[in-house]
Order: structure tokens, then C-alpha cells, then sequence
């Protein structure tokens, strides 16, 4: 098979990928995705919070609001020299389009806005409105981002009801898997107080560590939830543990423990919190305990949207994707407390923030064909509803 190296899709890619736009820089990204947009029609809008770029375009004033939502910003590349093409010179090499941000996400991205020009070309008038929300925040801190553009949208009274997120959801083959859900991630970072002394005279020191150990049993042990017909159980995983001067005669006099837990929907923040206190208490542990919540578990559930996606992956695909809500987390987090119904879907996941990230040519091409059947599903289920 012949791959089409001047396909639309692959251009607009590499054409973003050469933009180094390495957290939170956007590097001119969504300055050029305004182009393309308001080319077709959309009216941009240009939404700067502290030093992020993001980008909120529209189309159409009557219907329901599909939102294809997106990040330009990308991961540090690592050592450049290790790659075996450079990383922003988007080069095609055995069919396979090499450099950061290929598969994460400014391939998706390519693939979204052709799919809409194509799309908006046959059907200018359709009955429901179309969006973009790009941010160049989502691989970094992800404070002024999404999230808050999701807050000025609230002013705006703007209600997404249907979110495509263009992450790479694809497992062995592109549609093979597609995403209506993910777990809530919570970290905890907590200090266990004792007091410093020397090792040789333990009864004038109060050594953390010691009094921690049969606590850190118990909390690694814990079976938070049961899971559920939708996700596995929910899970806690210590991530830093430190204590001492670095000398070994001194008993520490704090232990640092900083744990995640990534939860599902039989879980709750409120639930966590309550169980880790208590189980503090009963220790009779001095703590402090400082709380991060990188965002709620949430879950899109069967029906329309579900059905459309899978139809138009099918429609290219011919093989039905599977769901899933394995992973860590994205922007849907932000996206879905507002009501909308969220899924993600893009390319292999395979090499993202890897060396080497790449996407083959011809899975970009067919990413932008399934965005484009997923408009026409929503096209047409949309159109019958209004008979």
C-alpha cells in the first residue's frame, strides 16, 4: 500500500510537530490552528491565563455543543542525540511519522481539524455546533489550562454536552480501544513527627520511622473498593518516603511520606480522607497531612455518543473498539464535572514520552477518517432526533 505523504492530515502534523512547543509553551501551535479554523468559520477565541496559551473555537449557534478537545504543549524530548531522527524535524520515515507530540497530541489534533473541514465542506449547516478547546497546559502543572477555561466557559453559560479528547487510546491497533472513563488520582503528603536524638540514647529520641512502620502496613494493605463492571479496584501506591540527616547516628526526627491513590467511582475523596485519619488516629501518630486532588474518577455511560463513536471507528475500521478506563488521567477530568459526556480516542500509545515518539502515516489518515464519521454519526442521529 502506498502511504499518501501529502495527505492533508500528515502536513498539518508536521507542521505542529516542528513547532517545539515543550511545556507550556504553545510555540505558535494554536496560532495556526486559528488559521485553519477560522478558515472553515469557526470564531476563535484567544485564552491566555498566566503564561498558557489556550485556544476556544466555535461553530454554529443552534444545538447541542460537540467538543473536540486537545494540548499542543508537549514532553521534553530527553537527549536529542538518542533519537534516530531529530525530534521537531517531523521526518516520515518507514511509513511511520517520527518526533515528539506525533502521538501525543498533535497528530490527533491534524486529524481533528481536517476531519472538521472535510466535514463542515459537505455539511455546512449541521444541525448541532462544533468546538475546540486546545490548551498548551495539559502536560505541565495543568492550572491555567483546561481547567480554567472550563471556569470562563461557566461564565460564558457555554454547556459542552458531547467531548472527544484526541489521547492516544489505541492499545495494538488505531480504534482497537477507546476510553469512557478514568480513575481519580489523589496524593497525600504527610509527615510523621518525631523527635531527633542519638542512635546511641533512643529512650531522649522518638524515632518516626519506627513508630510509622506498623501504620504503612496497614495503609498499604487497605482494600479501598471492590471496583466495579467498569474499573479495578481502587489503589494506593507509595511514591517518596525520607527520613534522616544522612548520618548513622542520628534518629530522624521526621519521617516525609508522600502516597497516591487512584480511585474509582465506588470511591470518594471524602471516603479516603475519613479512612486515612482514622487509621492516623488509631496509631497515635503526630502528622501533618497536606491533601492534592488531580482530579475525580468519572465515567461516560452507554448511549448516543457511546454509539456513535464505536460506529465510526467500525466505519473504518470494520472492528468494533473495546472501552476501557485503564490509565492515568487527562483533561476529560476537567471536562466531565461540568455535565458533558466524555471520550477519549486517538492513535497508539505505545511510544508516547518515549524516544522515537511516532505515529505510522496511514493510521493519521484514518484517525482524521473516524473523527470525520464520528460528525457524520452525530449528524445524522441528530437530524432524526429534530424531525
Amino acid at each position: 500500500m502506498s502511504i499518501d505523504t501529502q495527505n492533508a492530515t500528515v502536513l498539518l502534523a508536521q507542521d505542529l510537530i516542528r513547532r517545539a512547543s515543550i511545556t507550556p509553551d504553545d510555540a505558535g501551535c494554536q496560532s495556526l490552528l486559528a488559521q485553519r479554523l477560522s478558515a472553515a468559520g469557526f470564531a476563535i477565541q484567544r485564552l491566555r491565563f498566566g503564561e498558557v496559551d489556550n485556544l476556544w473555537a466555535t461553530y454554529g449557534t443552534e444545538g447541542k455543543l460537540f467538543c473536540f478537545a486537545g494540548h499542543t504543549d508537549v514532553v521534553p524530548t530527553g537527549d536529542a542525540a538518542a533519537w534516530r531522527q531529530p525530534p521537531f524535524a517531523a521526518t516520515i520515515a518507514e511509513d511511520v511519522l517520527i518526533g515528539r507530540g506525533s502521538a501525543d497530541m498533535k497528530g490527533s489534533i491534524a486529524a481533528m481539524v481536517t476531519a472538521v473541514e472535510r466535514f463542515l465542506g459537505a455539511n455546512p449547516s449541521p444541525p448541532f455546533r462544533i468546538a475546540f478547546l486546545i490548551t498548551s497546559d495539559e502536560e505541565g502543572v495543568a492550572i491555567n489550562g483546561t481547567v480554567k477555561v472550563v471556569e470562563w466557559l461557566k461564565t460564558q453559560r457555554e454547556q459542552i454536552d458531547w467531548c472527544l479528547v484526541g489521547e492516544p487510546s489505541s492499545r495494538l491497533a488505531l480504534g482497537d480501544e477507546y476510553k469512557i472513563g478514568r480513575r481519580g488520582s489523589i496524593t497525600g503528603n504527610l509527615v510523621i513527627h518525631g523527635k531527633q536524638g542519638h542512635v546511641a540514647y533512643p529512650h531522649l529520641a522518638d524515632n518516626p520511622v519506627h513508630r510509622a512502620a506498623p501504620f504503612l502496613a496497614e495503609l498499604t494493605a487497605i482494600e479501598w473498593d471492590k471496583g466495579n463492571a467498569h474499573f479495578p479496584p481502587s489503589t494506593l501506591q507509595i511514591a517518596n518516603i525520607h527520613a534522616g540527616t544522612g548520618a548513622n547516628n542520628v534518629i530522624p526526627g521526621a519521617l516525609n511520606i508522600q502516597f497516591n491513590i487512584r480511585f474509582n467511582t465506588e470511591s470518594t475523596v471524602e471516603n479516603i480522607q475519613t479512612r486515612v485519619a482514622d487509621l492516623l488516629a488509631r496509631h497515635q501518630l503526630r502528622y501533618t497531612l497536606d491533601w492534592s486532588l488531580s482530579g475525580q474518577p468519572f465515567l461516560t455511560r452507554t448511549g448516543d455518543f457511546v454509539e456513535a463513536v464505536e460506529a465510526a471507528v467500525m466505519t473504518v475500521t470494520g472492528t468494533k473498539p473495546v472501552p476501557s478506563t485503564a490509565g492515568g488521567t487527562s483533561d476529560g477530568r476537567f471536562i466531565a464535572p461540568t455535565g458533558a459526556e466524555v471520550i477519549e480516542l486517538g492513535p497508539l500509545n505505545a511510544t508516547i514520552h518515549q524516544i522515537d515518539e511516532q505515529v505510522p502515516v496511514a493510521h493519521l489518515i484514518d484517525l482524521s477518517k473516524i473523527y470525520e464519521a464520528l460528525l457524520n454519526q452525530l449528524n445524522t442521529r441528530q437530524t432524526h432526533h429534530d424531525r
